[in-house]
């Protein structure tokens, strides 16, 4: 299933050709999360189901990742058990695709993976979209265990490891500069203040996908973080400004890459911007 076995886990992903091939296969669920929810109704891959990242991974009344029982009842309408496979893709090469597939694994659910490309990939070979929706049994559906800690990073914790801990900013040079506050395509909105966090190194995440939307050679993605001094012996966080970008690149480091302890700063800088009493560099 994976198109390349060079890659530390290269069961996280699967390559178009493949998904092309087994759409109609049972035991796996196909499922779209874009950065414009509305993309999905405008056509999708046959069988997806639509995902609203704001809506279906969000709770919608503090910043914070959708309850666990939540995500529970929306894999469950999404016809999801816990021996279902998922299969993740969207726009944007992958952002919030991504991040749900850190939410997953965050919440405990490990048949996960994501599609080499996405929607761009999937585009530019010129493979058939369908709007219709696909009709899905709902099944209950439950996590098991606690949630995985360890993948994940708050602010309290990112300012104790500031000067020990690799922070990877993976945010445009623009907002690591603190020129913008938000990506040109998106609202200038979310944090009071521009910069980046003391010691933090600006890896933008679009430097580990080729043209196509797809990850980058092994040896070109250990390069590309070793020659910030991104190593795997040391623990990683990554941020950018929502924490969806930022997923994308915890998966690269901690799935493409093996590297052994990466967290995901989620909060990243429209908590940290805003807060009060934590240090900013510009």
């Amino acid at each position: 299933m994976s198109t390349t076995d060079s890659y530390a886990n290269p069961d996280a992903l699967v390559s178009t050709e493949w998904l092309a091939a087994h759409l109609d296969e049972p035991g796996y669920r196909l499922i779209e999360v874009d950065v414009n929810p509305a993309v999905y109704d405008s056509g999708h891959i046959p069988g997806a189901v639509g995902w609203d990242w704001k809506r279906d991974l969000q709770d919608p009344t503090i910043r914070d990742l959708a309850p666990r029982e939540a995500l529970a009842r929306k894999l469950g309408e999404s016809g999801v058990t816990p021996e279902t496979t998922v299969l993740l893709y969207g726009d944007n090469n992958n952002w919030f695709a991504a991040y749900a597939y850190w939410a997953l694994k965050y919440y405990g659910h490990e048949r996960v993976k994501l599609v080499n490309g996405g929607r761009v990939r999937w585009e530019v070979e010129g493979r058939p979209y369908t709007t219709e929706v696909p009709r899905i049994q709902p099944v209950e559906y439950r996590f098991a265990g606690e949630p995985r800690e360890e993948i994940r990073a708050y602010r309290d914790q990112v300012l104790e490891r500031i000067g020990r801990a690799g922070l990877v900013d993976v945010r445009s040079p623009a907002e690591f500069s603190g020129e913008l506050l938000a990506p040109e395509n998106l609202p200038q909105e979310g944090a009071q203040r521009g910069g980046h966090i003391p010691t933090a190194v600006n890896i933008p995440w679009s430097q580990a996908v080729k043209e196509d939307g797809t990850f980058k050679a092994p040896q070109e993605l250990r390069e590309l973080y070793g020659s910030k001094g991104v190593s795997p012996d040391r623990e990683v966080i990554a941020y950018c400004r929502i924490g969806e970008r930022s997923a994308h690149t915890w998966f690269v480091l901690r799935e493409l890459l093996g590297y052994p302890d990466v967290r995901n700063y989620d909060g990243s800088w429209t908590e940290w911007g805003s807060s009060v009493r934590v240090p900013i560099e510009r």
